[in-house]
């Protein structure tokens, strides 16, 4: 068994290009930077970036184009694929792309609001405030849970 998956959750570099395919059905390209942090054998902070060139069809393709524009945040789930071409100048062309199957968008990033967020209302009342939540002193008996 093969398996081609990719996961990556990051920002969009640039503002998607949506086109149009001679069959009607369309296309957008569009590029996602993913980071890696960590501690070198020193101790000093390293990070590197990852540029991934992006694809989806039909009606994805269509959403991520309104929606979404550089810097935003986006969660893609797809898969791996490599396309070749022979350039005008004869020489042979590759390009690596991730081809959505999945996507979901990350939070809107709003500069007009407020670093903290309001407190959640559940059925138009306020949520209670930190703290005040109590809880049961019962201890639980493992025999008790059901699976």
């Amino acid at each position: 068994m093969n398996i081609n998956k990719v996961i990556l959750y990051g920002n969009l570099t640039r503002d998607p290009e949506l086109k149009s395919l001679p069959g009607g059905s369309t296309v957008v390209n569009f590029s996602v930077a993913t980071n890696r942090v960590w501690k070198d054998k020193n101790g000093q902070r390293q990070d590197s970036v990852e540029y991934h060139n992006v694809v989806a069809f039909g009606r994805t393709a269509e959403t991520i184009n309104q929606y979404m524009k550089r810097g935003s945040s986006i969660f893609v789930e797809g898969r791996i694929q490599t396309r070749n071409w022979e350039g005008a100048d004869g020489k042979k062309n590759y390009r690596t792309e991730i081809i959505v199957d999945k996507v979901q968008f990350g939070p809107k990033r709003d500069s007009s609001l407020p670093s903290a967020a309001p407190a959640p209302k559940i059925d138009n009342q306020e949520a209670p405030p930190e703290g005040a939540i109590e809880y049961p002193e019962d201890s639980v008996n493992v025999d008790d849970i059901p699976f």
